[in-house]
């Protein structure tokens, strides 16, 4: 006997895959699993099974159960006829199928869903209304309103062309040839098809402006603090503490923001204690930069107000307090975005970080000893950089970066600028010299030019360049510019005219696997002035170190018949007042194997520093074994003018959020020395705990952290940070704790209240967050996810997953008159979301309940009889609970 009797053929493939998930839902949660947990869920299953059949339960009546729990729900198709006689229970009469009559009906009303576009979902959930059909009263059809197309990014001729229904609320979908609409409650989505023409352009991982989110109001603190205490063996102890971050404010578009940086200095002796600070011009807290901004995503602009550094790819950076709107190239897609500095170098030992300019605190960091290499610097940072690196046995090295920026060109038909005015001011806030204007641009004219330059204007100091850029397809791209500078002095009585000459080259030679990320070479005239030099002279009585020449070249380049990569960082500096300055680093890695040793590293790095008069050179040589699953063992070997230092080490990564390092050797003294470094990316931090030991020299212990708080109308979390002040996404369990949530990096997990904060985020990239399915603990069931957001800069992303926690259990439902909710009965909770649906005699499988909590039973289309939920409920018996379903007011039959 027929179950089913349809005049028309029925694809059953999604009926499959929903019973499917069905199963692997109740009886095999966690996927990924061990196969010890797999073999363990199997068993419980079985006996969840045996206990299920033995209270009553056919075999076939569960078959028929799980088939109609899992059809899924979309568009409508022509109604089934369901013959109750093939099923094996008691009361046939006592069925409720209508909803399960027509393949895809959803009953007209109002749904919360997620909408997909052509499989990419939109930023936010939204409101959708199902309405019924004129000329099938029996169907359905979902709304799609005028928000949702306003996300949907049409191209504008199809905008014109779209119609309406439902005076204006909903789009008439045959207005646009192709398309279709979907829902799907199953997944609570609604899923539009729209062909690719009818779309402006887009890229897998990026979104047009239309989607763009400036996320929610809030308040944010980040911090990055440093702590060391140096204990010589001769001498006074040292304890010190540096701090820097933001704080800010988020409304709408706007950012506000303040960046800080505090340092504390303590030195105690035999005597007592001393108190004091690098210089008398330093405070232990400083506000260091007021600002604000916005971007305009129509411009493919950021509009700045406040204290800021001249951004400029012509001129050379200085303070300056005024109103800046730049081109962003962070808002093009991914392939067409350009480059970030980098800081590399050496340490010795476990050492300090600090990158600064013009006294700012850009970035502060532990590392451990050897090589470093520092890539998540702003692509905003221009001009020269002051490296400093504190090593923990005492000694200091310095060095500067000069920030490589690649040739200047634009694609055709594009114009790119940069238009900023303002004052000059100095690092404590006090406005000095001219106002001034300045403004830049590149012109793409064809595929293979661009021209560029700019005017900086400012009373008695003035600045004229002008650029042209050139692609020269297989051969890389080049661009040569000129700017002449005339500067005023009259304490010197005096007018200087000079010019500076710039070349610039980048290429990838793809036949080599080799590339030249950049390569620039400028000279400039003794008469020159930059406008820091300019205001420096004129204001500061101070003498700027006047450049000369400057030779930059950063190329990569991998051998890959031999398995070996190299890489060279060269700076050459000459000055008309100063010594010359040179800087390289160059390194080679290769993996080897030596008999049953696989992947054996092999790491050798020279590097060059002459600053200032002092030279330091060296060769660093690291030799890595791996060891089990996640360790290995090294020797480190470091030969500089101080002499020679070698030592062995063991490094373990024990999971994706914690590892350390131990090590033990001599100094460049001959020394006995060992030290420790241990990372921990901790939900509400990162931490880094090094310690090190030198045999007559000192005793050092350091901490950082890494971290901020951001709070909002949702709620609150602490959490890790990338950046200060930067983009980051904040997720909300419903309240439920301890959920993991992934962006890109280590998982975190939700607070007490439900909430998580993701910093592993872009700006102007869809990035993807999602709960660890793997992890889940056993009482919490994710029925929803999955969740995307492209932020804009700055931005404090909210997204909301469905995660239900609770107890799970086999029930019997019984009505006050004795009898059952009929078969088919769905059972929902506060949340309006189904938990079980009830089966034969009214034996329901229920999840995500929680004592004394209040669910409802519905069926004829609406809520029925009302269930308290018992505290003494329990999961771990097979043993079936019975649940009285109290009727709701005027609901008793």
């Amino acid at each position: 006997m027929a179950l089913f009797s349809d005049s028309m053929n029925h694809d059953f493939s999604p009926i499959n895959k929903r019973i499917t998930s069905n199963r692997k839902d109740i009886f095999n949660k966690k996927i990924g699993v061990s196969k010890k947990k797999i073999v363990n869920q199997k068993k419980i299953a079985s006996q969840a099974k045996t206990e299920y059949f033995a209270s009553g339960i056919t075999p076939f009546a569960a078959l028929v159960l799980l088939i109609l729990s899992g059809i899924q729900v979309g568009y409508a198709r022509p109604p089934l006829e369901f013959n109750t006689d093939a099923l094996d229970i008691s009361e046939r009469a006592n069925i409720d199928l209508d909803k399960f009559a027509r393949a895809g009906y959803i009953m007209p009303g109002n749904y919360i869903m997620a909408v997909r576009v052509n499989q990419n979902e939109l930023l936010e959930m939204h409101s959708v209304d199902f309405t019924t059909l004129a000329d099938d009263p029996e169907g359905s059809e979902a709304c799609v309103s005028p928000e949702i197309v306003k996300q949907i990014d049409l191209k504008q001729e199809w905008l014109e062309k779209l119609g309406w229904r439902n005076e204006g609320k909903c789009l008439d979908l045959n207005t646009l040839p192709g398309m279709s609409a979907r829902g799907d409650l199953a997944t609570y989505s609604l899923y539009l098809i729209v062909p690719k023409i009818y779309l402006e352009y887009d890229l897998p991982d990026w979104d047009p402006p239309s989607r763009w989110d400036n996320g929610i109001p809030g308040l944010l603190f980040d911090y990055n603090l440093n702590a060391q205490n140096t204990k010589p063996a001769h001498g006074n102890s040292n304890q010190q503490i540096s701090a820097n971050g933001t704080a800010g404010m988020n409304a709408g578009a706007w950012r506000f923001r303040a960046d800080w940086q505090a340092r504390y200095h303590r030195s105690k002796d035999k005597q007592g204690d001393q108190f004091g600070h690098v210089s008398e011009r330093e405070r232990e807290w400083d506000w260091s930069r007021y600002y604000m901004y916005r971007v305009l995503p129509r411009l493919e602009a950021k509009l700045s107000l406040g204290e800021d550094y001249l951004n400029s790819n012509i001129f050379d950076s200085f303070r300056y307090t005024g109103v800046s709107l730049i081109t962003d190239e962070n808002m093009l897609p991914p392939n067409l975005r350009g480059y970030a500095p980098e800081v590399t170098g050496v340490a010795r030992t476990n050492a300090k970080v600090t990158v600064k300019q013009q006294g700012r605190v850009l970035y502060e960091t532990q590392v451990a000893s050897g090589p470093f290499r520092i890539q998540d610097l702003s692509d905003a940072v221009s001009g020269t950089l002051d490296v400093r690196v504190e090593e923990q046995d005492g000694s200091v090295q310095e060095f500067q970066v000069n920030t490589a920026t690649i040739p200047y060109l634009t694609r055709p038909g594009r114009v790119q600028y940069k238009i900023v005015g303002g004052q000059s001011t100095n690092d404590k806030h006090r406005r000095e010299g001219p106002a001034f204007g300045m403004g830049e641009f590149s012109w793409g004219i064809n595929n293979g030019w661009s021209l560029y330059g700019g005017l900086l204007a400012a009373g008695d100091y003035n600045a004229l360049s002008l650029g042209i850029g050139r692609d020269l397809m297989m051969f890389g791209s080049l661009s040569f510019d000129a700017t002449e500078s005339r500067a005023r002095l009259p304490k010197e009585r005096e007018t200087l005219t000079g010019g500076s000459y710039r070349l610039s080259y980048s290429k990838r030679f793809d036949q080599y696997n080799s590339q030249v990320t950049f390569a620039g070479y400028r000279f400039s005239e003794r008469n020159f002035m930059n406008m820091g030099q300019y205001i420096n002279r004129r204001y500061r009585d101070l003498s700027s170190d006047s450049g000369k020449e400057l030779y930059t070249i950063i190329f990569n380049k991998q051998f890959s018949d031999i398995g070996l990569s190299a890489h060279l960082n060269y700076s050459h500096q000459t000055y008309w007042n100063r010594p010359t300055n040179d800087r390289y680093n160059i390194s080679l890695s290769k993996y080897v194997d030596i008999g049953r040793y696989k992947n054996i590293s092999v790491n050798l790095s020279a590097y060059r520093n002459n600053f200032d008069n002092k030279k330091d050179d060296g060769m660093y040589l690291n030799l890595s074994i791996p060891w089990g699953e996640s360790g290995t063992f090294s020797y480190n070997g470091m030969v500089n003018r101080q002499g020679n230092a070698h030592r062995v080490g063991y490094f373990n990564r024990i999971d994706d959020r914690n590892n350390y390092r131990i090590s033990a050797g001599t100094s460049m003294g001959g020394r006995a020395l060992a030290d420790a470094y241990y990372t921990h990316y901790g939900d509400k931090a990162l931490l880094n705990a090094s310690a090190s030991y030198q045999d007559g020299i000192n005793t050092t212990v350091a901490l950082g952290l890494q971290g901020g708080v951001t709070v909002t109308a949702h709620g609150a979390a602490l959490h890790r940070i990338n950046q200060p002040g930067a983009t980051r996404l904040m997720v909300d369990t419903e309240g439920v704790s301890n959920v993991p949530v992934r962006g890109f990096g280590s998982a975190v997990h939700t607070n007490y209240f439900g909430k998580a904060v993701l910093v592993d985020v872009n700006n102007y990239f869809r990035n993807k967050a999602n709960v660890d399915l793997d992890n889940l603990p056993d009482d919490v069931e994710a029925l929803r996810s999955v969740q995307q957001a492209t932020l804009t800069e700055g931005a404090i992303g909210y997204r909301q997953f469905q995660v239900m926690s609770g107890i799970k259990a086999m029930t019997l439902i019984r009505l006050p008159d004795g009898s059952f909710p009929p078969f088919g009965a769905s059972v929902v909770n506060a949340a309006q979301r189904e938990i079980g649906i009830i089966s034969d005699e009214g034996y329901a499988y229920l999840s995500g309940m929680n004592q004394g909590e209040k669910v409802q039973v519905h069926w004829d289309g609406e809520a029925q009889c009302e269930i308290t939920v018992p505290d003494d409920i329990s999961a771990k018996s097979f043993t079936t609970t019975l649940l009285s379903c109290q009727f709701l007011t005027g609901k008793a039959k």
